[in-house]
């Protein structure tokens, strides 16, 4: 398990005195709130100021005052440690812990390694590349087992679920 989450990725600067605008990489882009400093680059820094707009974040960071500065972060993640991540509920867990997770199906065949998440309106997909690209839907019915500890998730085998090509 990574100990430094990503909370947010920095898209653009937001006015002239170091605003920037900020694409929450969270469930819920109001736990911002409750953050009193992110990690930039792995240093820490205070956050000043918080508004939402639509489905942005702005951010106001200690030492970011003018456009030039905040234009030399656009690209950059913002992070916390792990001991200030939201508690999650049971069954649900960080993207950044499934990723590098290994996907077995019931017989026991490796299918290969999560490369991303892809969130969708209606459930997850994981997205494995290497040794076959694969989009696995997260459903209960495909999904069987997710062990975070291990890196191994089991998974009803695939033609059990989809046409195979």
């Amino acid at each position: 398990m990574r100990d430094i989450l990503r909370v947010g990725k920095i898209l653009n600067t937001h006015g002239l005195k170091g605003e920037l605008k900020v694409l929450p990489l969270t469930d819920n882009p109001r736990r911002y709130d409750d953050l009193e400093f992110v990690l930039l680059d792995g240093k820490e820094v205070k956050l000043e100021g918080c508004k939402y707009q639509k489905d942005r974040v702005i951010l106001k960071l200690e030492g970011i005052n003018t456009i030039e500065e905040a234009e030399r972060l656009k690209n950059k993640y913002l992070e916390i440690p792990r001991e200030y991540a939201v508690e999650l509920e049971e069954d649900t867990y960080f993207i950044a812990d499934l990723i590098g997770c290994t996907v077995y199906d019931t017989e026991g065949r490796n299918l290969g390694k999560i490369y991303d998440v892809i969130q969708t309106k209606n459930n997850d997909v994981y997205w494995i590349r290497e040794p076959k690209e694969l989009l696995i839907p997260v459903l209960l019915d495909i999904v069987l087992d997710i062990n975070i500890e291990e890196e191994k998730i089991i998974i009803k085998p695939v033609g059990e679920w989809q046409d195979e090509d």
